[in-house]
């Protein structure tokens, strides 16, 4: 499986931005997608996550209200984190991930990475 997001950049606090994440490969078995985050010195931390079946999100307090974590309308495996009302501790590196369940075995799979860096 093989994971990419991209849309990161550089905005000022306020600002928008979507992020988009698409996953490929043998991708029968994810189970959730979703959005997670480490900024610099930080420990990395979950900002949003969507299971592939019901479609049940879960967003970290910090950003719920602001932030929404979507799939693509034609396929289930390219999700999307809208965020809006940007803030300066929003500014991390977000990695997208793909969770894979085949009894008894999990796998996760990791994009690169993309700096989304926010500006007071």
């Amino acid at each position: 499986v093989h994971v990419v997001e991209s849309g990161g950049g550089l905005v000022q606090a306020g600002d928008s931005l979507k992020l988009s994440c698409a996953a490929s490969g043998n991708t029968f078995n994810i189970t959730s997608m979703g959005w997670y985050r480490q900024a610099p010195g930080g420990q990395p931390e979950l900002v949003a996550t969507r299971t592939t079946g019901d479609g049940s999100t879960k967003y970290a307090d910090s950003v719920k209200g602001r932030f929404t974590i979507s799939r693509d309308v034609a396929k289930n495996t390219t999700i999307y984190l809208q965020m809006n009302t940007l803030r300066p501790e929003d500014t991390a590196v977000y990695y997208c991930n793909a969770h894979m369940e085949f009894f008894p075995w999990t796998q996760d799979y990791w994009g690169q990475g993309t700096q989304v860096t926010v500006s007071s």
